[in-house]
């Protein structure tokens, strides 16, 4: 896959940065961006609130992104605190999602003229491609280093303007996504105040003109709001990169020919996969009841292990998903189970391996971004996983011990 990192400080993330991302996918055919906000940039140390805000940032640009595959955000930076390096943020993109090449690190010309002050500036020419986009300057910036220009128009918008005009009270609903503006709505942001039932107004009518065309990406947009609202943002993240690596293993193992799979049901089933996760252990209990399946004693005493189940049920009376593949691979996800189909498998993978998991192996990881065969991916994800609960000591459910067995013979 070829990569491509955006980062800034997105306070808040606004129409500039998606238009400045679309253009590297589109003229560059890069197949990913990464958006990275910074926990505190080196270019902006002078900046007031940026630490307390890193959950609202965060909400925003997922919010802002829902439902395409062909952007990402990442908290490295956020994750790591202290004042963000591109270098550092560079070696972590390429250990976790070892993209195809080298990746592309996107700058403004605005940064462009004093690139080579950054700290560590020839590592990054190293490990990245440099693409330049306009922000000031008509022409094209005269410095020391090799670059591709994006000959981009130049959007008069930025962070700073979007937060003057909220705090003013001037229009500023069509320079933000939808859901970046009722997150700032609700929540108050940079000044919003009074003027929120105009603001609700306009995001309601702004979400209806822009629905998907598709009942398919309506629904997972639907999903994927719900999962971010009733998710800690760090269940979140993980539940978009287990949508995003469960997208990617769709379209190329159908790519090779093998499967027939449908990417956009893989990335509800990941988006959707640890909707109950975070209940409560009662409605936990309660809700997997409503499957009529059994719930075994090592369930009774944690039922949070049961959140694969719940989370299918929430999508069969919630949104009225009736898809055995998608409820299948949703309710598996954390056990597994005999006679699993490919949807369910590779749920299953994508939960184990997304780039945000700390306990990996990469050459697994790797693994899953190569071969070819699905079962040979599956079982060798299954193994370590096992191996990593029986080092831990912590039991195997029975499902899990009957599908070792089952696939002993494959």
């Amino acid at each position: 896959m070829r990569l491509a990192v955006l980062g800034g400080s997105f306070n808040p993330i606004h129409h500039g940065h998606l238009f400045l991302a679309d253009m590297v996918l589109s003229r560059l055919r890069y197949d990913r961006v990464v958006l990275v906000p910074a926990y505190r940039s080196p270019f902006k140390l002078d900046a007031v609130g940026m630490e307390g805000s890193a959950r609202d940032r965060l909400e925003m640009i997922a919010g802002s992104i829902a439902g395409n595959p062909r952007l990402t955000v990442d908290d490295c930076e956020l994750s790591r605190e202290g004042i963000s390096y591109t270098a550092d943020t560079l070696e972590d993109i390429i250990s976790r999602y070892m993209p195809d090449g080298k990746p592309g690190l996107i700058i403004g010309d605005d940064l462009a003229a004093d690139y080579i002050k950054w700290r560590r500036s020839e590592a990054i020419l190293a490990m990245a491609d440099i693409i330049v986009a306009r922000r000031v300057c008509p022409g094209k910036p005269d410095v020391p280093f090799p670059f591709t220009q994006i000959d981009n128009d130049v959007m008069d918008i930025s962070s700073a303007a979007v937060r003057e005009r909220i705090a003013r009270g001037g229009d500023w609903h069509s320079l933000v996504a939808p859901a970046a503006r009722t997150i700032i709505e609700d929540k108050g942001l940079y000044g919003c105040g009074s003027h929120s039932a105009e603001s609700n107004a306009a995001e309601s009518n702004a979400a209806e003109s822009n629905a998907a065309e598709s009942p398919l990406d309506s629904l997972v947009l639907r999903v994927e709001e719900a999962a971010r609202k009733s998710l800690s943002m760090e269940r979140f993240l993980h539940s978009r990169n287990t949508a995003l690596f469960a997208w990617d293993m769709c379209r190329r193992l159908q790519n090779g020919g093998a499967y027939r799979l449908d990417e956009r049901q893989a990335y509800l089933a990941g988006i959707a996969h640890d909707l109950g996760k975070e209940f409560s252990d009662r409605e936990q209990l309660r809700l997997a009841k409503s499957d009529g399946k059994k719930i075994s004693r090592m369930e009774k005493d944690k039922p949070t292990l049961l959140h694969g189940r719940v989370s299918a049920v929430l999508l069969k009376e919630r949104f009225k998903v009736y898809d055995s593949a998608v409820l299948e691979a949703v309710a598996l996800h954390t056990y597994g189970g005999v006679n699993m189909g490919p949807l369910a498998k590779i749920i299953y993978i994508a939960d184990k391996l997304e780039v945000s998991r700390d306990r990996y192996d990469p050459a697994l990881r790797k693994l899953a971004y190569t071969a070819t065969n699905l079962d040979e991916i599956f079982m060798a994800t299954l193994d370590y996983t096992v191996s990593s609960l029986r080092k831990r000591k912590l039991n195997l459910s029975a499902e899990t011990l009957r599908l070792l067995e089952s696939m002993k013979g494959l």
